[in-house]
């Protein structure tokens, strides 16, 4: 007998696309606008722009990844306390907890971005101040957590707005930055977290993926915005 709470989720992960469909994916979302980002989203990107600049680098992207997990752990934690107080309502207590899964699998997939980023600038030599690369994104990260899960506990939409957002500008952000670096194309993707998040010819078609993850998981928050509580 398989127990279901020690299942992965597997539907809830980004597919991965071959390098036709990357570079179709990578065409779609440089023609297409960015969402008009609520001021939240805007106070959060400012922040970024201010303290890390503008300009894309590996660094400032990991950054990104750092905050990127934060709503679907503040997500899960509320539905983990919502479960608690399901006396007698198996089935909802159900969605509830396929709605953590799914939270899971996407906070998951996020942390792939973020080791493989991690191990990217250590490989190219970079080095990284402390403070402003670690210190100062868990202080940003925290704050974020704490808006994300008050947001949610007053009005999800809110929260999944807010995540839409931010996913939506990641996903050109990365999309650019592949645009940014055509000698990618040519360039080998090697990793030891290959094997687990996936394989692939160049980093420009890793980017590309990546950059497409946050397509799946703009569009999962823009979906839930019209959905009512934990359904």
């Amino acid at each position: 007998m398989t127990d279901r709470a020690f299942e992965i989720d597997h539907s809830a992960q980004p597919p991965h696309l071959g390098h036709a469909a990357l570079v179709r994916a990578q065409h779609e979302t440089l023609a297409s606008p960015r969402r008009r980002y609520g001021i939240l989203a805007r106070i959060l990107f400012f922040t970024l722009d201010t303290l890390y600049g503008r300009r894309r680098t590996l660094s400032k992207f990991k950054v990104l990844e750092l905050v990127a997990r934060v709503p679907y752990q503040s997500w899960e934690q509320v539905a983990y306390i919502a479960i608690t107080h399901m006396h007698g309502r198996t089935d909802f207590a159900r969605r509830i907890y396929d709605r953590v899964a799914e939270s899971r699998a996407q906070q998951d997939n996020e942390q792939w971005h973020l080791l493989i980023l991690e191990e990217l600038i250590g490989r190219s030599g970079v080095t990284e101040a402390r403070i402003k690369y670690y210190w100062i994104p868990q202080a940003i990260a925290f704050v974020y957590y704490q808006v994300s899960w008050l947001l949610f506990v007053v009005r999800p939409s809110w929260s999944h707005r807010l995540n839409a957002d931010f996913e939506d500008h990641a996903e050109h952000e990365y999309m650019t930055l592949v645009a940014e670096h055509p000698e990618w194309e040519n360039e080998p993707f090697e990793s030891s977290f290959a094997g687990d998040y996936g394989a692939f010819a160049s980093l420009a078609d890793l980017f590309r993926q990546i950059g497409h993850d946050e397509r799946v998981h703009r569009q999962s928050s823009e979906a839930a915005m019209t959905r009512p509580r934990f359904l």
